[in-house]
């Protein structure tokens, strides 16, 4: 009978993948508010795009700044997009090395580490460029104060 690990090994291995599965679900909450935020912005991008040609030149300008404005949210955007999946595998990544480093009892401790630091990193630097996608949209966002009274 070939060697395999013990249940409790493995039950062991589940119980320590529990909490980076858990990050999957916020990185995925994250995921699912950043792509709601970037097809808005692109629903914004063609209403304007389609105004574009039926303007005169002085409402043109204000077109544009807006557009070159919307551009950059969907670059942060999309950077930001892009740093919350790498996170996402980084994390998928620490899974594997769990179940790996349990199943072979391998000393991979420090891979699982620097995986598991990698994959906060870039979800750090996910919420900071969504931060920073968040300031840039409230600031395009003026009420004259002449309304407000």
């Amino acid at each position: 009978m070939p060697l395999s690990p013990a249940l409790p090994t493995i039950a062991e291995a589940i119980q320590a993948s529990l909490s980076p599965v858990f990050v999957l679900t916020g990185i995925g909450a994250l995921l699912n508010v950043l792509t709601g935020r970037l097809s808005r912005v692109i629903d914004r991008v063609r209403v304007l795009e389609e105004r574009h040609p039926q303007i005169d030149l002085d409402e043109r300008a204000r077109l544009v700044w807006e557009l070159r404005r919307l551009a950059k949210r969907m670059s942060v955007i999309n950077f930001a997009l892009f740093l919350a999946v790498a996170s996402a595998v980084a994390t998928c990544i620490v899974v594997a090395l769990l179940f790996i480093g349990a199943l072979t009892r391998s000393h991979i401790g420090p891979y699982v580490a620097l995986s598991f630091i990698l994959a906060m990193s870039l979800l750090i630097a996910a919420f900071v460029a969504f931060m920073i996608e968040v300031r840039l949209s409230s600031r395009a966002i003026r009420v004259r104060d002449e309304l407000l009274h």
